[in-house]
Order: structure tokens, then sequence, then C-alpha cells
């Protein structure tokens, strides 16, 4: 069989509406840019540090709030509030009217919450609770972050 009845026969035998459609470029999440990538690292190593203590029972130490490392980590959830805020700003700035805006806001106002209710925290049920709630929402920070962007609607910005 010669080289041109072998690629006729393919041709035929191919749907032509697939070679009509143009390739679709992988979506360009936000997680990808250097200030977005940072807040995915940060709310990772932050999560990591809660879900650390709550495997290690810290939730039963009536003094963990007093403690040098969460000074440290109270330090650091407040830089990543601000980073989150940048975030919501940055969206802004760019017209864009999806939720990841708000929610990068919301992120930026419950964080340091968070923070304070562990630090508020007088049982080791509350403390364990008010871990749990914070491990959920560093989740959520890189969740958000990462998650491909949404088809635009159309619908007018809020």
């Amino acid at each position: 069989m010669s080289c041109g009845l072998a690629v006729a026969a393919v041709l035929l035998m191919s749907d032509p509406t697939v070679a009509a459609v143009p390739p679709t470029p992988p979506p360009n999440t936000l997680a990808q840019e250097p200030m977005y990538a940072d807040i995915v690292s940060r709310s990772q190593a932050l999560k990591a540090i809660v879900d650390q203590w709550i495997a290690d029972g810290a939730a039963a130490d009536e003094h963990l709030a007093h403690r040098p490392e969460f000074a440290e980590f109270r330090t650091a959830a407040l830089e990543l509030s601000e980073r989150d805020l940048a975030g919501h700003l940055d969206l802004r700035a760019r017209g864009t009217d999806g939720d990841l805006r708000c929610i990068l806001r919301g992120l930026s106002e419950d964080l340091p919450r968070r923070v304070d209710d562990v630090a508020a925290a007088t049982t080791a049920n509350t403390r364990g609770d008010a871990l749990a709630e914070l491990s959920y929402l560093l989740n959520d920070n890189v969740e958000v972050v990462v998650a491909p962007p949404a088809p635009q609607t159309g619908e007018p910005p809020h």
C-alpha cells in the first residue's frame, strides 16, 4: 500500500470535526502566579503546623497560646491574612468579578479570628474545635486558589 493510500484510509476513518476544533490550552490558574503560589505555600505550611498540633494533642495544653511557637504561628497567619487581602485587591484591580475575589477577602478576615479562637479557648474541647476549624480554613485557602477558573457567566458584577 502506498503512503498516499494509507493517509487517505486514515482520513476516511477519522472524525473530521476533531481536526476542525483547535486544542484547548490548559486553564491558567492563579496558583501559577507568584503571589498566589506564595499564598498556597504559606497556607499549606500553616496547615501542617495545625495538623501536627492536633495529632500531638495540643488541644489539651491550656498554655498552647502562650508557647513561643504559637506566637510565631500567629505572626505567620497574620501575614497570610494580609496576602489574602492583597489577592482580593489584585483581582478587583483586574476587574475580576468571580467568587475567588470575595472568598480571599473572607479568608483574610476569618483567619485572624480563627487564630484568636484558639488563643481564647478555655477547655480542651473548645481548643480542639478551634484547631479543627483553623485547619479547615487553611485547607480552603489552598483549594480556592488552586481550583481551575470557573467559566464566566456573563452576569454583571455585584
